[in-house]
């Protein structure tokens, strides 16, 4: 019996590795996880109802608990319509590149690269603002719990930002030195994760004895924003937006997992279903047991959930023992993402997507892991993090940035799979797992979200608009463009070469200098490509 599942395991080992030959890769990474492990992952990155947790003070003031609780229903569903497509891709694509990787693969020959080397700059964007965020998030509330103890401490904004300097090292520091553990933590955090979420929930129902109407939870509007009630609507989108995020991360990991073309689309879509679930009971749960709307705002404890623990414990004990619980998810999240970033960066580096290619293309051979681009991950994150200097919006427009630079990563495999469908040149998707001809109605209803969503992200939250609160989402996705743009046009047009999408003639008639057939190792060197 064990020497049949030895057997099993090699095999789809094989396959996995054949199928990202055939996309013109040589396998250099270790495949450790297994489906429960890579669902851990992703939910710990996901994790709903601490996102949310995270970023509440957006949903408390635009349009309190009603938008934070119907949007959250809204967007969830619509989300499901995106996973379920990414998931189809991603069982035909399994390569570490996802998005980008996809769009090259799925586009007209015409564009494909132009498309995919785009893609591949706005999903960078996303997952390493993401990383950053999450570093923020962990830095508010570890100080946060510091107020709460220490009434007398005043945090300033370059406490935060240090402090996230600091968790963002501490997460580089675990993937360089413990990436052979990522697989039992994922697995450890997914227990931790569930048993923390239902310790909360119970704690604060039990506990709280003022708690909030029905009519206050799922009615009564709140505004703090300035602006009107539509637009102010709108803007509590941000929070549900930021809350359903990251289900791509088992995509970028398949070439760290068994059996990838199966069970990675199980884990991008039961990484939703958990996150919606779990978000929507916490939210219900926080909204009645939130006391004065204006009190938990302006918390000095720059944490609104932290200050509903309080309100309902009644005990500094019992709120920093529940915010313990959500801190260590997000210490733990912080190595995941920046797990999913260096992964991503190493892809794209693969591809002669990035200056320097060639450096962030390497795996140490001992760990079998990207080193420099765990690095450079590290530096963005901390870059990014240094917004907070700056600006006392920093907080949201690294929000902004990090959701809007995945949503629009998330949107172009779906554009493109649309216009190939409507121009007759879809090609059929060849993986395990298939929509059928559900298909084409799930990718409609996701783009649509997707670019809607991408929209509000721009918009200032605060009125009247000022240079130290306005929302520099905007500006920062134009210079990412703008980067994108130049950097193709001086050098990745020439170099940038994505999967092997079978148009080698196409690249040599155009006098490109990218590889035409074999698999490419993280130095760059052709590998003969078996005849598969």
């Amino acid at each position: 019996m064990s020497n049949e599942r030895e057997t099993k395991i090699f095999d789809d080992e094989v396959r996995e590795d054949a199928v990202l030959e055939k996309l013109g890769y040589q396998q250099e990474l270790r495949r450790s996880f297994g489906l429960l492990g890579m669902i851990g992952f992703a939910f710990s990155i996901v994790t709903s109802w601490t996102a949310l947790g995270g970023v509440l003070i957006v949903g408390v003031e635009s349009g309190g608990p009603p938008v934070m609780i119907w949007s959250w229903v809204g967007i969830s569903i619509v989300t499901l319509a995106v996973a379920y497509s990414m998931a189809e891709i991603c069982s035909a694509y399994p390569v570490a590149g996802g998005q980008y990787s996809w769009v090259a693969v799925l586009a007209p020959p015409s564009v494909a690269r132009g498309l995919s080397y785009v893609t591949g700059w706005f999903m960078l964007t996303g997952i390493l603002a993401m990383g950053a965020t999450n570093n923020f998030i962990g830095a508010n509330f570890i100080l946060g719990m510091a107020n709460l103890s220490y009434p007398s401490y005043v945090i300033e904004r370059w406490h935060t930002a240090l402090l996230s300097y600091a968790i963002a090292i501490m997460a580089a520091i675990g993937n360089i030195y413990g990436p052979h553990l990522l697989d039992k933590i994922s697995r450890g955090m997914m227990i931790w994760n569930i048993v923390s979420f239902i310790i909360v929930i119970i704690t604060i129902l039990a506990t709280n004895d003022h708690k909030q109407t029905p009519s206050f939870v799922f009615h009564d509007f709140q505004n703090f924003t300035g602006f009107g009630t539509g637009f102010t609507a709108i803007l509590g989108l941000l929070q549900s937006a930021f809350g359903m995020c990251c289900y791509d991360a088992p995509a970028h990991m398949t070439e760290e997992m068994k059996n990838a073309s199966r069970e990675a689309p199980k884990a991008i879509i039961m990484s939703v279903y958990i996150g919606a679930v779990t978000g929507f009971i916490f939210l219900i749960s926080i909204c009645f047991c939130i006391g004065d709307i204006n009190a938990t705002a302006g918390s000095a404890t720059g944490v609104p959930l932290i200050q509903i623990f309080f309100d309902s414990t009644n005990s500094v004990v019992g709120a920093c023992f529940l915010a313990s619980l959500i801190t260590v998810i997000v210490l733990v999240c912080a190595m995941f993402l920046l797990a999913e970033g260096s992964r991503s960066l190493f892809a794209f580096a693969r591809d002669h997507g990035l200056p320097f290619s060639h450096v962030f293309a390497k795996v140490e051979k001992k760990r079998q892991v990207p080193v420099y681009a765990i690095l450079l991950a590290l530096g963005v994150q901390m870059a990014l993090n240094s917004i907070y200097f700056g600006t006392v919006t920093g907080f949201n427009t690294v929000i902004s940035i990090a959701t809007e630079g995945f949503y629009l990563s998330y949107a172009m495999p779906l554009l493109v799979r649309i216009l190939a469908r409507l121009s007759g040149h879809a090609k059929v998707l060849q993986g395990p797992y298939t929509l059928g001809k559900y298909g084409i109605v799930l990718n409609v209803v996701g783009f649509v979200f997707l670019l809607f969503a991408s929209i509000t992200f721009n918009f200032p939250t605060v009125n009247p608009v000022n240079e130290e609160n306005m929302n520099y989402t905007s500006a920062a996705i134009g210079v990412i463009g703008l980067i994108s743009a130049v950097t193709w046009f001086t050098t990745g047009r020439k170099r940038f070469t994505g999967p092997d999408t079978g148009i080698a003639n196409i690249n040599i008639a155009e006098g490109l200098e990218v590889p035409v057939v074999g698999g490419r190792g993280s130095d760059g060197v052709l590998m003969e490509k078996a005849d598969l």
